[in-house]
Order: C-alpha cells, then sequence, then structure tokens
C-alpha cells in the first residue's frame, strides 16, 4: 500500500481516538503490515494500567501522538519513563510550561511533534497563527520541520458543515506553505454526536461527511485523519441500545438493536448475522481485520455477547482496516 508520493513508510492516515480499552484494543490487534501506515492521535482522559499496558503493547512500526488534554504538564514525560513509545501532541494554546514539558519529552523520544490546530477553537488569521506557531518554536525548542501539522475541523456531521469547512480548511492550507511542516493532515469527525433517534432492530446508513470532506481536498496532497467511528463531540451521548457502527464506502451502517432481558448472546447474534449478510461486508469476510473475525464469530453463535467496550473494538478494527484499504484505492482528482 503506497503512501502518497511513493513513500511507503510514510503514514497515510492519522486517526483521533479516544485512548480507552476498547479503541486500544482495537489498535492492539492491527496487522503488523499495516501498523507502519497508521498515525493515530490518542485522547487521554487518565493514566492507569488499563491505559499504560495497552500502549506498551502496541504492533511495532505503531506510533501514537498523545494529547494530554487536561492532564499535568508532566504527563507526556510520565508515560516515556513507563516504556510508552510516543510523540507529544501540541496545542496553538498551551501554556510556556506545558510548551517546555512537551517539548522536552519530543527531543527526548524521537526529535518530533504533532502540532494540533483546532479550526473552530484556534480562530486566527494567518499572522496571529505564525505568531503562535513562532512561540511554540521558542518554549517547546521545535522547528516546524519537526513537527506534523493537524488542521482538527472537529464535527462534519452535514452538507452545510462540508460547505463551511471546506473554504476554511483551503485558507489554512494556504497559510502553512509559510512553514516547512514534516506533514499536514485534515482531521474531521463524520458520525452524529446522538445516535438516540435512529430506528432499532435494522441497519442504517449514515453519511461519512469527514470522507466527503478529504476528497474534496485531496488534491492538494494532505494526509485523510477522522474520529474513527466515535464522534468528534467532547461528550458524545450514551446509547442503551447493542450498537455496532460498521464503516463501508462514502457511509456507515449503523446497528442498533434493542436489549431483551436474558437475551444478549441471541440478540448481539442476530445483529451480527445481518451485518454479514448486508452490503458492506467485505469480499474478504472475516479475513478482513481482527473486528470482522469477532463479529463473524458471533454470527456463528461462536461467542458471548460481550459489552460496549468489545463492540468499540470490532468497529474500530474494521474502520481502521477498511480506511486503508480505501486510500490504497483512492486516486485523488485533480
Amino acid at each position: 500500500m503506497p503512501a502518497p508520493g511513493g513513500r511507503a513508510e510514510e503514514p497515510v492516515y492519522r486517526p483521533v481516538l479516544a485512548a480507552r480499552r476498547g479503541e486500544l484494543e482495537a489498535l492492539g490487534h492491527l496487522d503488523d503490515a499495516l501498523a507502519p501506515l497508521l498515525s493515530p492521535i490518542l485522547q487521554l482522559s487518565e493514566v492507569d494500567k488499563t491505559v499504560i499496558g495497552p500502549l506498551t503493547r502496541l504492533p511495532p512500526g505503531l506510533l501514537p501522538a498523545v494529547d494530554i488534554g487536561a492532564l499535568p504538564d508532566t504527563t507526556a514525560s510520565a508515560l516515556a519513563c513507563r516504556g510508552v513509545p510516543l510523540v507529544p501532541v501540541i496545542g496553538l494554546t498551551d501554556g510556556e510550561r506545558r510548551l517546555a514539558a512537551l517539548g522536552a519529552t519530543a527531543r527526548a523520544q524521537t526529535q518530533r511533534g504533532v502540532v494540533r490546530l483546532r479550526l473552530r477553537q484556534d480562530r486566527a488569521g494567518p499572522d496571529a497563527t505564525t505568531t503562535a506557531v513562532e512561540r511554540i518554536g521558542r518554549h517547546a525548542r521545535l522547528a516546524p520541520e519537526q513537527c506534523d501539522l493537524v488542521l482538527d475541523c472537529g464535527d462534519v456531521c452535514c452538507p452545510a458543515d462540508v460547505r463551511l469547512a471546506e473554504p476554511r480548511v483551503r485558507r489554512m492550507l494556504d497559510w502553512t506553505r509559510r512553514h516547512a511542516w514534516r506533514s499536514v493532515s485534515v482531521v474531521a469527525g463524520g458520525m452524529p454526536p446522538a445516535l438516540s433517534r435512529l430506528p432499532i432492530d435494522e441497519p442504517v446508513r449514515v453519511d461519512r461527511w469527514d470522507w466527503l470532506l478529504w476528497q474534496r481536498l485531496a488534491d492538494l496532497g494532505v494526509t485523510f485523519g477522522d474520529y474513527g467511528v466515535a464522534s468528534a463531540a467532547a461528550q458524545p451521548a450514551v446509547d442503551r441500545h447493542l450498537t455496532v457502527p460498521y464503516t463501508g464506502d462514502g457511509a456507515w451502517l449503523i446497528h442498533r438493536w434493542s436489549r431483551r432481558r436474558g437475551q444478549g448472546d441471541q440478540r448481539i447474534a442476530d445483529l451480527c448475522r445481518t451485518l454479514v449478510s448486508g452490503p458492506h461486508w467485505p469480499a474478504t469476510g472475516a479475513n478482513f481485520s481482527w473486528g470482522d473475525q469477532e463479529i463473524a464469530r458471533r454470527a456463528r453463535r461462536g461467542a458471548g455477547a460481550g459489552s460496549a467496550t468489545n463492540w468499540m473494538a470490532w468497529s474500530t478494527s474494521h474502520h481502521l482496516a477498511h480506511v486503508l484499504n480505501a486510500l490504497a484505492r483512492a486516486t485523488p482528482s485533480r
């Protein structure tokens, strides 16, 4: 699977994933051949053994960027000391102490950082943004050529969102030419923040507007990024039904099955049988990804119902494999 420009060693996909058990399990089961093509940003909300253990067991060649968000400034260096390989994520509004701490971690680990520019939150003109980047350089002691730039659009869940985001991203991409960034990625989240209004007990198609946005921008040579099968919303709504989003070309099929007391195994088996007989099930079947293997097992009633964490792991595993496969086939229009 060649990367843009024919550089097979360069990542071609940058998903933003919550550092939860489901997402980390999906990354842990990623095929070794695909791992170097993936460059995830992991958003940490806490640091405990459920996070540190999986982070130290990621496949060879998979080097995550870690966004410590509201956690203490020393979190990134503490993770590095515990054997977690990482690239620190830097925000334009990070304070001087945090920039210094993240820069020290970057120099001690990989000599690299990820600058995450949130287009909805970091609203500033090109000159002000350049000033912010220069401030990062002073305090983190990292030059743009040592950093991957991520233009994060947040939610892009309808045609109107795409129409608003595209010109804004194009203006920012013009600005990026002021600096020699290692790479430039455009990230957007296409999953609606709430699925509770969707029908139950039948697959429902939901368009992937994040993928459409990238297709419109792919001629500019930017790397694709998304939020996996989760919403970009800070606090997505909790769904009380059995829910398995399944990624296809240009759309998800959202499977929401009602719960029935004492029938968990039967209900998830019915959901998985519907999924494997549906239009998005890959031609290679269960061999497509680890997540597809687990779904096929439940369709045969070869295992239990699992939990919401398991369903997220299976959906994410399939999604990562599907996106990498789609990027390998994509031919940007020029």
